[in-house]
């Protein structure tokens, strides 16, 4: 009997200990199940987390359509640059980025298109290539800057062309009446020789100023500290021969002021082209004032002339390279339509401010303001 009992507690401690380690099989697997959707879920999250700081990091707009031509996806960028989230291929806007998204539906051939819109007055440029299963990516991008510097660019080409043929052809005809005059009329040749020497300091004078508008865009060089007072007044003594010649008064008036942090053949470069400049429009009798001053943490430099005046509707234009307001004069005078817009990328590059004030026949003012090296 007592064997009997004996076994048969044996037998349920076995069913027992069967049981509990299957309870606990089950029980670590639902945990690991567990544990894995949990990190399943993470992942996902996490997906959508990364998936939304690349949406927000990204400037362009990227579309998605399904083989039927509907929307499946469309990133925030995409609705900033369109104003709108199209709902199908046929409502996608501008038309012609329609036109090329259906084309490539039926195609399957990638296309890009550049559409100006008027609202507001931009270029955005669709890529648009083949998503499988009759599906079609769509990425839009602003590419207004990009055609304004090609523009630019372009311009600066054809302008800088027409600037350096204007004396090269001047100096090889002088070069050739020169010749003529020495075999046929010595009398004349001193006049052909000043002639070629004029247009040969022309042509040197807009190479060097295209270099230095070169340099200047690419950013200069801040790695000192100068002395503007200094700067100017240096500046004011290499041009009082030439303002004594066209006789005019040339009045340097500066104060101690603090250094600012740049470049001293820079900021020499825009002192000069700015007296430079003063003097060139300004007639005999005339003067040019030139002054330095501090205040607020920044140190101002003020060229003011009694000289021909700008327009008013020339003066938003005045710092652009090879804007003139006279071309007739420039060329007498030998501008070569670089100086201001020298003056004014080294300004911007000293992370100061110009403002030109000027009245027709009664001269022009320019203001600069840079921050002193306390403050920069």
């Amino acid at each position: 009997m007592g064997a009997a009992i004996a076994g048969a507690i044996a037998g349920a401690l076995i069913v027992a200990f069967v049981a509990g380690s299957r309870t606990r099989r089950l029980r670590e697997e639902l945990t690991g199940a567990t544990a894995a959707l949990a990190q399943r879920e993470r992942t996902a999250a996490g997906s959508d987390a990364i998936r939304r700081v690349i949406d927000d990091a990204m400037h362009d707009g990227v579309l998605l359509f399904d083989g039927s031509g509907q929307l499946v996806y469309a990133n925030e960028a995409s609705e900033r640059q369109l104003a709108r989230r199209p709902a199908s291929i046929a409502l996608l806007f501008p038309v012609p980025a329609a036109e090329a998204a259906a084309l490539v539906a039926a195609s399957g051939d990638p296309q890009v298109v550049e559409v100006e819109t008027a609202a507001p007055a931009r270029w955005l440029r669709f890529a648009v290539t083949p998503a499988g299963d009759g599906g079609v990516l769509v990425v839009v991008s602003d590419v207004t800057e990009a055609r304004r510097i090609e523009a630019v660019r372009r311009d600066f080409v054809v302008n800088a062309s027409h600037e350096l043929k204007t004396p090269a052809a001047s100096i090889r005809a002088a070069a050739e009446m020169l010749l003529h005059a020495l075999r046929e009329d010595p009398a004349s040749a001193d006049r052909f020789a000043r002639t070629l020497e004029h247009e040969a300091e022309r042509l040197s004078r807009i190479v060097a100023d295209l270099l230095d508008l070169s340099r200047l865009e690419a950013g200069g060089d801040r790695e000192g500290s100068v002395r503007l007072d200094s700067l100017v007044a240096e500046e004011g003594r290499r041009f009082a021969e030439r303002a004594e010649a066209a006789r005019l008064t040339l009045d340097i008036r500066t104060e101690p002021v603090p250094p600012v942090h740049g470049s001293e053949r820079d900021l020499a470069v825009m002192v000069g082209n700015l007296i430079d400049n003063a003097i060139r429009y300004t007639p005999e009798g005339g003067a040019v004032d030139v002054s330095v001053g501090s205040s607020d943490g920044e140190v101002h430099v003020r060229v003011a002339d009694s000289g021909i005046g700008i327009p008013q509707r020339d003066l938003t234009r005045v710092l652009e390279r090879f804007y003139r307001v006279d071309r007739a004069r420039s060329r007498e005078t030998g501008g070569t339509g670089l100086g201001l817009a020298i003056v004014k990328h080294v300004v911007e590059n000293h992370g100061g401010t110009i403002e030109v004030e000027s009245e027709l026949g009664r001269g022009t003012t320019f203001r600069i303001r840079l921050p002193s090296a306390s403050t920069s």
